[in-house]
């Protein structure tokens, strides 16, 4: 596919936001839930009707893929922290809204030595 039809939403998660000095309001709900799906959750003011929870949604329908990035948390040591690529990803289902809960199926596993940290997010 040529670059200029490439259609993607890139996802970031934080993982143990609670960490890192996030409250109840602004925290996210982000882990992994096997080697291969994904736990996480939109903007906390998506809805399920928008245009972006049907983009999440209806992704592949609409040719779009999700590319997904982790990281535990957003600096240490006053260095900023990279993310982790998980790759791509599948919507499988989701509960609720505002914000919404999404149950992501990733096309290759997360490595190995990555998925235990990540698996036991707050």
């Amino acid at each position: 596919m040529p670059a200029a039809d490439l259609r993607a939403e890139v996802s970031a998660a934080h993982c143990y936001a609670k960490a890192f000095g996030f409250d109840e309001a602004t925290r996210y709900n982000n882990d992994a839930i096997s080697p291969l799906e994904f736990h996480w959750e939109s903007q906390s003011l998506t809805p399920e009707a928008s245009a972006t929870g049907q983009r999440y949604i209806h992704h592949v329908e609409r040719g779009s893929l999700v590319l997904l990035f982790v990281r535990e948390e957003n600096r240490r040591g006053g260095v900023t922290l990279p993310f982790l690529c998980l790759g791509f990803a599948d919507y499988v289902s989701h509960e609720g809204e505002r914000p919404m809960a999404i149950r992501w199926r990733l096309q290759r596993a997360i490595p190995g030595g990555f998925y235990p940290e990540l698996a036991v997010a707050v």
